[in-house]
């Protein structure tokens, strides 16, 4: 073999092993601070994790860069693993009510997978940029309800107090409230009780003198 014709090193091989070897770093942190949190969010630092995956601090500062990313990562690997991508079909669904019921059922059976979630609201109590990372998130179910409500006829005005009220009803702090008491299913139930009397004292999708199925 000429000098021309000698081999490459094998960068491709030795890049795709340390982009491996990375996201598996990442995924036991993110294991890690998910346990972590079962105990309260105060359990959750940068030097808890580290010891908790067997890795340096330096490690965890790398992969997340702050101790909000690493909050941020939990919820939304939770999140991704759980299946809360199936939201995008439930707004879809051409039967508002339906799909609001839909909704309301994936986030109950979301928020009671895993102890953690509601561990990630109580370290935004007193996390201002945690705080503001997951009203972000947050954001994001009143856009599925934004969406299911505008399928409804009635007053615009009607509809945004509306939607501001079932924002609400269907938050974590409602379910946390609930489920002190009651399974998730329960409390979904609960909640689709409230919302829907919600949408009907508006009048949303409502005839004249008619009145919603409630389901």
């Amino acid at each position: 073999m000429s000098p021309s014709e000698s081999p490459s090193p094998p960068r491709r091989y030795v890049s795709s092993k340390r982009e491996a070897a990375a996201a598996e770093t990442w995924r036991q942190l993110v294991d890690a601070a998910s346990r972590l949190l079962e105990g309260g969010p105060a359990m959750v630092s940068m030097e808890a994790v580290a010891k908790a995956a067997g890795v340096t601090r330096l490690t965890v500062y790398k992969q997340f860069g702050s101790r909000r990313g690493l909050l941020e990562a939990v919820f939304d690997e939770n999140g991704r693993r759980w299946g809360i991508a199936r939201m995008a079909e439930v707004m879809q669904n051409p039967d508002a009510r339906a799909g609001i019921g839909q909704a309301i059922d994936l986030l109950c059976e979301f928020w009671g997978s895993h102890p953690s979630f509601a561990g990630l609201h109580d370290a935004a109590a007193g996390d201002p940029e945690f705080a503001e990372a997951l009203a972000t998130r947050n954001e994001r179910r009143r856009m599925v309800f934004n969406t299911l409500l505008q399928r409804l006829d009635g007053d615009a005005a009607a509809r945004r107090d509306c939607a501001d009220l079932v924002f609400g009803l269907t938050g974590m702090p409602m379910f946390r409230t609930l489920s002190a008491t009651r399974p998730p299913a329960e409390v979904a139930e609960a909640m689709k009780t409230a919302t829907f009397a919600v949408i009907d004292a508006y009048r949303l999708g409502l005839p004249a003198n008619g009145h919603g199925s409630g389901t």
